[in-house]
């Protein structure tokens, strides 16, 4: 790379797609005739130099997939000659300049999956010959940019998973070329503007997961749309799905779930629909049952079909003219009492029949589909499992959680070779965890057998990848196997409720990836000394028989606690668990046993109540900022509470009673018991020395219009904590 700046007379410099990490050179400013440079695919990092700005011939610039923190620099408006700038996927941060306004000839602007924010800047009106702007995946706000009403020959444009607020205006038709328009995840809200869909030349249109209302038109469509792909799924758009939608022949994806019908479809209008490929028609509202076998009979290159939702009638009597390319399957929540035969397809990879009321056993031949991957059976009354003597090595996603399954864990599970997760809790599952399932040790990532009635110790061995390990309620004993220390990738570890008797696991903190740690209700003991936990978000050790003291510096190395720092693209990523999967975990709040279907991955709660460690709380307790949930109740604490705890600006429940702390409440802590405060607080203090009076203060986020409320339970009781003052 140093010797780049010998090449003097270079005009095309192509060095995309290798290892390089270090700084682009300063040098590259002697190469004065270059007009193409491409950078992309590297490891660049550190700001992008100045020196590039001095290449005034550059027509193409390309430094996407780096690292290149920092703001977009001004001096990119120099370059005047530029038609394609792409600086995708990299860390720039900050606002877009102004200055990108000079480039006049650019025809490709690509600035997706940083971390921009602000506005469009009102100085893109100026390209007018930019045919593709992609902003996508930022933090952009502000109304759609009504400048870029002003480029005439724009043919795509992204603006998905942003912040966007607002309307799309009326005359997007000023754009009369365009093909692609995306805005899907943001906050746009109105009404569809209808005559969008009367520009000619439109092929994709993606706004789903918005705040769209009303009801959906097309407008006037005199000659058959090129649209090929329209989702406007996940908004609030509501009555009749228009007649018109079946003039949009050349559609090969059409997403309109959760539209509010408010009453009876036709769905006879998308059977002209002939060249459809993904359908998603899922959560209606609709009062019309679909009959499978009719609606089937109109589509012969359906590959995916999502119906959920809606109440759907089919019967096994007479074959089914179905697709032969239906690959992907969504029936969750139809009201069947049956699996159709047609689902019997050597092709179906996808098949969600979760949320019915099929009964009896799960058919053997599932198990032979050679393509099947994700199977979703959860919250069905299913009883038992047919086994087959040929099993489909493709299933990577068995989910069969909530039915009445009985027994001990199917064998035949142990030969799904190629499985990723396995949900089989809230059953009635009995016997030990089958030692066989030591076969899926190199592809399961997540095993989730909790509420059933397994008993006998966890097996050694067997978790190598696994990211996932639930096991609650059930009726485990002995101790944590020590072969869990290999499983280098686990986030979440959850024993609660059983009869598990051990010391505290102290060799889980080499586990780099653990985040949730819930050891509740067991029969575990003995101290719990200094140890790090550097990942650690949720720790849940209450009602075991741990003792001793903590030391002041116990929480230092907590560091996920003190400093989160996390960022999402996707409302998926704001959750923890894997693809298809989320995990999920009860936890005690305010009081009360709260279930976190989906844990936010920026969701932090430390739980020691009802044990017996004594001493002071440790002062270091206040690095831990980021803190939601704290409660060490029932303990044998003593001492002050420490003032630190004024640094725990995050926190929304805090329960320190029934221990034996005195002293005043610190000062830093009145800020939070008051009622303009968004903290739900048990301290439980009396009202002076005389009395043992208890003070609830609930100042809860969740509950009621104002955020904040005072409980009526002023009781007399004698507390523990009955030296305390000051509230």
């Amino acid at each position: 790379m140093s010797l780049i700046g010998n090449l003097s007379h270079l005009t095309s410099l192509d060095l995309s797609q290798n290892g390089f990490s270090e700084f682009i050179p300063s040098s590259i400013v002697d190469l004065s005739y270059l007009t193409f440079l491409d950078l992309s695919s590297n490891r660049f990092s550190g700001p992008i130099p100045s020196s590039i700005g001095n290449l005034s011939h550059l027509t193409y610039l390309d430094l996407s997939y780096n690292s290149f923190p920092g703001q977009i620099p001004s001096w990119i408006g120099n370059l005047s000659h530029l038609t394609y700038l792409n600086l995708e996927l990299n860390q720039i941060s900050g606002k877009i300049p102004s200055s990108i306004g000079n480039l006049y000839n650019l025809t490709y602007l690509d600035l997706s999956e940083n971390y921009i924010v602000g506005e469009i800047p009102s100085s893109f009106g100026n390209l007018n010959q930019l045919t593709r702007l992609d902003v996508g995946f930022n933090r952009l706000n502000g109304s759609f940019p009504i400048a870029l009403l002003n480029l005439t020959k724009l043919s795509s444009l992204e603006l998905s998973y942003n912040q966007f607020t607002g309307t799309i205006p009326h005359n997007i038709t000023s754009l009369s070329k365009l093909t692609t328009f995306d805005g899907s995840n943001n906050a746009f809200a109105g009404t569809l503007p209808s005559s969008l869909f009367t520009i000619p030349s439109i092929e994709y249109v993606r706004l789903y997961d918005n705040r769209f209302n009303g009801i959906l038109e097309f407008g006037n469509i005199s000659s058959p749309p090129k649209l090929r792909t329209l989702n406007v799924r996940n908004n609030n758009l509501r009555g009749p799905i228009p007649a018109t939608i079946s003039k949009f022949i050349n559609l090969v994806l059409l997403r309109i779930s959760h539209y509010n019908t408010q009453g009876p479809v036709d769905f006879s209008i998308f059977s002209h629909l002939k060249l459809l490929q993904v359908l998603d028609l899922s959560y209606l509202n609709t009062t019309t049952a679909i009959d499978l076998n009719d609606f089937l009979s109109y589509f012969k290159r359906l590959g995916v079909l999502d119906l959920s939702g809606n109440h759907v009638t089919a019967t096994n009597k007479s074959p089914v003219p179905v697709s032969p390319l239906l690959h992907q399957l969504h029936l969750s929540g139809c009201g069947i009492t049956k699996l159709p035969e047609f689902v019997r397809n050597k092709h179906m990879s996808v098949l969600n029949i979760s949320n019915n009321k099929i009964k009896g056993q799960v058919p053997g031949w599932l198990w032979t589909l050679p393509k099947l991957r994700y199977l979703d059976l959860s919250n069905n009354t299913f009883t038992g499992f047919k086994s087959s003597t040929k099993h489909g090595l493709s299933l990577k996603y068995l989910l069969a959680s909530d039915n009445n399954f009985t027994g001990k864990i199917p064998s035949f599970i142990c030969d799904l070779r190629g499985l990723s997760i396995l949900d089989l809790s809230n059953n009635n599952f009995s016997g030990v965890i089958p030692p066989c399932m030591e076969n899926l040790k190199r592809t399961l990532e997540v095993l989730s057998l909790r509420q059933n009635r397994l008993h006998g110790g966890l097996p050694e061995n067997m978790f190598e990848i696994l990211t996932t390990l639930d096991v609650g309620h059930n009726k485990l004993t002995g101790k944590l196997p020590k072969s869990l220390i290999n499983s280098s990738y686990l986030q979440v570890l959850n024993v609660e409720s059983n009869f598990f008797n051990d010391t505290f696991p102290f060799w889980l903190s080499s586990l780099p990836q653990l985040k949730i740690l819930v050891l509740r209700s067991n029969a575990f003991h003995g101290p719990i000394h200094d140890t790090s936990f550097p990942k650690l978000q949720i720790v849940d050790i209450s009602h075991n028989h741990f003792n001793g003291s903590l030391s002041s510096d116990y929480f230092v190395n907590w560091t996920a606690m003190s400093s989160l720092g996390t960022t999402y693209d996707q409302p998926d990523e704001m959750y923890m668990g894997v693809s298809y999967y989320h995990d999920s975990m009860v936890l005690m709040n305010k009081g009360l046993e709260m279930e976190l279907v989906r844990i936010l991955k920026i969701y932090t709660a430390v739980d020691f109540s009802g044990n017996k460690f004594e001493g002071e709380i440790p002062s270091s307790i206040g690095l831990l900022k980021e803190l939601h949930v704290l409660n060490l109740s029932n303990n044998a604490f003593s001492g002050h509470i420490p003032s630190s705890m004024g640094n725990l600006t995050a926190l929304e429940s805090l329960d320190v009673s029934q221990n034996q702390l005195s002293g005043e409440i610190p000062q830093e802590l009145h800020g939070f018991i008051s009622l303009s405060s968004t903290l739900s607080i048990s301290i439980l203090s009396c009202l002076c020395d005389m009395y043992a009076f208890i003070y609830c203060v609930y100042v809860s986020r969740i509950a009621f219009d104002a955020a904040v409320y005072l409980t009526s339970m002023v009781a007399l009781m004698y507390l523990n904590n009955s030296s305390m003052v000051g509230v």
